[in-house]
């Protein structure tokens, strides 16, 4: 599964991106600093949910075919 490292940096980058966009709106008195604050901690809960629901998602979709294999031979 080599699309899981990708997709977790992508979710690293997004979250840290929030949080420096959150830090720099505090320091420079931005009235909307309060609000990017705020999406920066709620993303740092939805975004790992969404990434562990996608992956579940895509392995229910889309089985292992050794695994797939091995339950058959474990019938017979």
């Amino acid at each position: 599964m080599k699309w899981k490292r990708p997709l977790a940096m992508i979710g690293i980058i997004f979250l840290l991106s929030m949080y420096i966009i959150a830090i720099i709106s505090a320091f420079s008195h931005h009235p909307e600093a309060k609000n990017w604050l705020m999406a920066a901690i709620f993303s740092t809960v939805i975004v790992p949910v969404l990434i562990y629901a996608i992956q579940l998602v895509y392995r229910v979709l889309k089985p292992d075919p050794g695994k797939t294999q091995e339950a058959k031979k474990d019938q017979k």
